[in-house]
């Protein structure tokens, strides 16, 4: 489930507390977590509904002036309607981790076998060590400008690099990519 920076940043300031898709099947279930950049959404419930069903109430609290202005912006299709209803869930671990500059061996070692296992299933072959000297070479660079530098397609790219982010050796900027200070420490000893 995406969510606009605006809207972000009216959750964190407390203002937005859900929100309205239509699904053929939710991509996002109660008791889970979303990670965002203002860090976890929890959330609380994802339940069935129908248009009507929708109050004034609720259009306020997923940011819209009215229930009107909600469903200007909510496609018609034929897929139910959800409300997902969700609250701050506090800091995305991958922050804490990517902030981690000490490597022990062991998480050196595993770092060096995930990295391993991504190459070896990766259908064009072994990626991981040139997206990280590609981003290391030229941090907050379009993710179009790195991929084609490296002779790939945008959208698999940056799939590959939120696999390094969840390893907490990049992170996203408002452009682009830099090396984590974790993935500095990974790269510097190697």
């Amino acid at each position: 489930m995406l969510l606009p920076r605006a809207a972000l940043n009216e959750i964190q300031a407390g203002r937005i507390d859900r929100a309205f898709r239509r699904w053929k099947r939710p991509t996002v279930r109660a008791g889970g977590t979303l990670r965002t950049s203002i860090g976890l959404l929890a959330i609380d419930s994802v339940e069935p509904i129908t248009d009507a069903d929708v109050t004034e109430d609720d259009a306020a609290r997923a940011g819209y002036p009215s229930r009107a202005a909600l469903f200007d912006v909510l496609p018609d299709r034929d897929e139910q309607l959800y409300r997902i209803r969700f609250r701050t869930g506090g800091v995305d671990p991958r922050a804490a981790l990517r902030e981690r500059t000490a490597i022990t061996p062991e998480e050196r070692a595993d770092l060096r076998v995930r990295l391993a296992r991504m190459d070896a299933h990766a259908p064009d072959g072994p990626w991981t060590r040139a997206t990280l000297a590609v981003i290391a070479a030229a941090p907050a660079t379009r993710a179009a400008e790195l991929a084609e530098s490296l002779g790939r397609e945008r959208l698999p790219f940056k799939a590959d690099v939120r696999k390094l982010k969840a390893l907490g050796l990049t992170e996203s900027l408002e452009r682009g990519y830099r090396i984590s200070p974790r993935g500095r420490a990974f790269l510097d000893g190697e």
